[in-house]
């Protein structure tokens, strides 16, 4: 938190925290430490932009996939207490003997199903371009099929450019007014393997990225992404986020 508003940031996305990924079972997002955390937040000029979940509705079994609706359900309490406009969610990967087609479906229905039971709290169901559904034509079918009015798209360029050689002018013009939320980072891809890198030391078409969001008049949050957890030989976050800050507001304006 001190690192995002030391470095101009306007909000931060939440992920792991004390490496637990449902945040609700976290003293820090529950009662009563949960007031103070959203004051530590409003003094520090941050919004928070999404609450990540790791929900993903691929499963065959309905139990499994009910399993993970219900963890989408907590955190959606816990985003709308937090005034998080969405929760991110995963399709994510074809299983074993099941199709592409059926998983298409179960993920729709899982999140037109999550989609209706929080409701009330105003919190939308964003799926993440991702693992076997990573290109623009397979989300967008999947947010269509689910067909309600909260579920949308958190575009990662990223995923979509190394998962599905999809470019950005195509990814951003198909799912256009669909994307919530966008994932930015840069990578270094050599011989069909890639590392995080920090900003602008990579070969991912950042300028490009860019483009296409002034070409579809993006206006929602670009939430840098570095990803330490899973890489931990990469610089850490008091060096990425700044630097991320300080290329953005050089190169943003292109």
């Amino acid at each position: 938190m001190a690192i995002a508003s030391s470095s101009g940031y306007d909000g931060i996305e939440l992920r792991f925290v004390e490496n637990e990924d449902s945040l609700w079972k976290l003293p820090t997002f529950r009662a009563p430490e949960l007031q103070s955390t959203k004051r530590q937040l409003k003094d520090s000029g941050l919004q928070i932009s999404c609450v990540d979940t790791s929900c993903r509705f691929h499963f065959p079994d309905p139990h499994e996939r009910q399993r993970w609706h219900e963890e989408g359900v907590r955190m959606a309490d816990l985003a709308a207490t937090l005034e998080a406009p969405g929760i991110r969610v995963f399709g994510d990967t074809i299983q074993g003997e099941a199709d592409r087609d059926s998983t298409r479906h179960w993920i729709a229905e899982s999140i037109r199903y999550l989609a209706d039971r929080i409701a009330p709290t105003g919190v939308g169901v964003w799926l993440e371009t991702h693992g076997d559904f990573a290109c623009a034509r397979e989300t967008a079918s999947i947010v269509r099929e689910a067909n309600h009015r909260k579920a949308a798209v958190i575009w990662d360029p990223a995923n979509c450019y190394i998962e599905a050689k999809e470019s950005p002018q195509a990814g951003a013009s198909r799912l256009g007014a669909a994307i919530r939320h966008v994932h930015f980072k840069d990578l270094f891809i050599a011989h069909d393997r890639w590392s995080p890198v920090l900003t602008g030391e990579g070969n991912l078409p950042l300028p490009e990225v860019q483009a296409a969001l002034r070409q579809i008049d993006y206006q929602g949050f670009v939430s840098f992404e570095w990803e330490k957890k899973w890489h931990p030989e990469i610089p850490d976050a008091k060096v990425a986020l700044p630097h991320f800050a300080r290329w953005w507001r050089e190169n943003g304006e292109r």
